[in-house]
């Protein structure tokens, strides 16, 4: 029995919380080819991407070009039934198209134009004749002309033939000081922490140059105040990039109460799963991020029960001594 052969067809549609542009731009990577073909494959009707492929490859296809963007899907190719003949990749087909030369529909050997097989002798017009009453008879599928090669034209609106060199990366790059990317909250967590206490240790040497120098030990202070403060808009960013959400969404914060609502649910809100439109999800959590912002956590817990308990303190000693008066 015949192996199923499939094919991968486009119509222009894309995944959902992915960028248009960052989808032609996967495209053409993937394929290695220039964006102006792979502009034509977002209008017309559906395309064909990639025809006569056995399930195992048309699944690596469909789930590399589902990464990068496109929303493909998987159909049975009937056409690659048609032939009794194996079709040449395109390369070959050209060049045989430049020697004008044809394949035996028998025995499948290239050969010049002719009347008769060079290679089995059997004359092609009659061999064709008895396969299509053998066929007509339900004995034999309907027979195959001679395959002759010619060359695809080459259009902008064809699609591209490349095969798919490389697939997007399941995880994003790590880049703490970076605008692009994303990270979750454990590691959002623990970057913050790291950056407090690098501030610190940076801060208290600035303090020790201040008693040397009032005016070198200011500058010291307000260039690493700046430090941190871009460092930790890219953090966050990155952050409101994991939750699907702009990195403009940061200027909340400048809003009082709104702001402390908004730190709050960065902290919350889980990842998108999978790619958006700001990339592939970040890496597992390392055990360092794990310990990390455990202790973050910790701390913050520890503070809310002292300031309850202090509060309660509070009240309890002015109770007393309203009692006293």
């Amino acid at each position: 029995m015949t192996e199923a052969r499939y094919k991968i067809v486009f119509d222009g549609q894309i995944m959902p919380d992915m960028a248009l542009d960052t989808v032609k731009d996967n495209l053409a990577r993937l394929f290695k080819s220039d964006r102006q073909r792979i502009e034509a494959l977002f209008s017309g009707p559906p395309q064909a991407i990639k025809r006569d492929l056995p399930e195992d490859q048309a699944d690596k296809y469909l789930g590399a070009l589902q990464r990068a963007g496109a929303r493909v899907r998987k159909e049975p190719d009937l056409s690659a039934r048609l032939t009794l003949v194996e079709l040449e990749e395109v390369s070959e087909a050209a060049a045989l198209a430049a020697s004008g030369d044809m394949v035996c529909p028998k025995c499948g050997s290239q050969q010049a134009k002719a009347i008769e097989c060079s290679a089995c002798g059997i004359v092609i017009e009659k061999y064709l004749a008895r396969q299509a009453l053998l066929a007509e008879s339900g004995e034999l599928p309907p027979p195959a002309a001679p395959v002759e090669a010619v060359a695809p034209a080459v259009t902008p609106y064809a699609p591209p033939r490349a095969e798919v060199g490389e697939t997007l990366p399941e995880f994003a790059e790590l880049k703490v000081f970076s605008i692009n990317g994303r990270i979750g909250r454990l590691r959002y967590l623990a970057w913050s922490l790291v950056l407090i206490f690098a501030f610190l240790g940076l801060a208290g040497i600035a303090a020790l140059v201040s008693n040397l120098s009032q005016i070198l030990g200011s500058l010291l202070i307000i260039v690493l105040s700046l430090g941190v403060v871009v460092a930790s808009v890219m953090i966050a960013t990155q952050r409101l990039h994991d939750i699907g959400w702009t990195g403009w969404l940061l200027l909340i914060n400048l809003i009082p109460v709104a702001g402390s609502v908004f730190a709050l649910l960065m902290l919350v809100v889980p990842g998108s799963d999978g790619v958006n439109r700001y990339g592939p999800p970040p890496p597992a959590n390392s055990l360092s991020v794990k310990v990390i912002s455990g202790v973050l956590i910790a701390i913050l817990l520890l503070s809310l029960l002292l300031m309850f308990a202090f509060g309660g303190f509070a009240m309890l000693a002015l109770y007393w001594a309203g009692l006293g008066s």
